[in-house]
Order: C-alpha cells, then sequence, then structure tokens
C-alpha cells in the first residue's frame, strides 16, 4: 500500500449527532458508509483506528452501548454512519421495539 492508499483516514472528522429516530437524521446529499456489526465487535474502536483519533467514536467493553445512530463528517465528502449492534444488545422489548 503506497501513502496515496490512505489519504482518505488523514482527512478531518466531525462529529455531527446521534440520532435515536428518523426524523432526527442530518439533511445531506454526501454519500454516506454505514459502519454496522454486531455489538461489542469494535465498530466504533474501528473508526477511532481509520482516523488515528481516539475520541472520535465513544467505545465502551459493555455490549450495547451505542444505542443511537451516529453521523460523521468526513472533509465534507461523505457521512460515516456508526450503526448500534441491532438484535445483540441485552434491553428491553419495548426498546428494541422503537429500533424498527
Amino acid at each position: 500500500m503506497n501513502n496515496s492508499d490512505h489519504k482518505i483516514f488523514a482527512r478531518p472528522v466531525t462529529f455531527i449527532l446521534s440520532a435515536a429516530e428518523s426524523k432526527q437524521f442530518p439533511a445531506s446529499v454526501m454519500p454516506e458508509i454505514g459502519v454496522i456489526g454486531r455489538s461489542n465487535v469494535g465498530k466504533s474502536s474501528l473508526i477511532n483506528a481509520l482516523f488515528n483519533r481516539k475520541d472520535i467514536a465513544r467505545t465502551s467493553n459493555t455490549p450495547g452501548r451505542t444505542r443511537q445512530i451516529n453521523f460523521f463528517d468526513i472533509s465534507g465528502e461523505f457521512m460515516l454512519t456508526d450503526l448500534p449492534g441491532y438484535g445483540y444488545a441485552k434491553v428491553s422489548k419495548e426498546e428494541r421495539s422503537t429500533w424498527d
């Protein structure tokens, strides 16, 4: 891999917002990349590692801590979205039903 292969990860990253409902999603025309997977597999840690930062996405040792959808602006070129580990978190049936 040469230096130009990883320049995308050297770009400025800005946390936009956390959304619990689709009506809260940011209005954007940028392409969007979603990071999805089981709870506690390291989705948030991956985001931090990709951008060589420790403070972009919150991490936890407890599965199911990410309960909202977190949006990050990558240099105004695309949106990175950190999604909860739907279906794997230990939450009540009521809360799980709100994820639909």
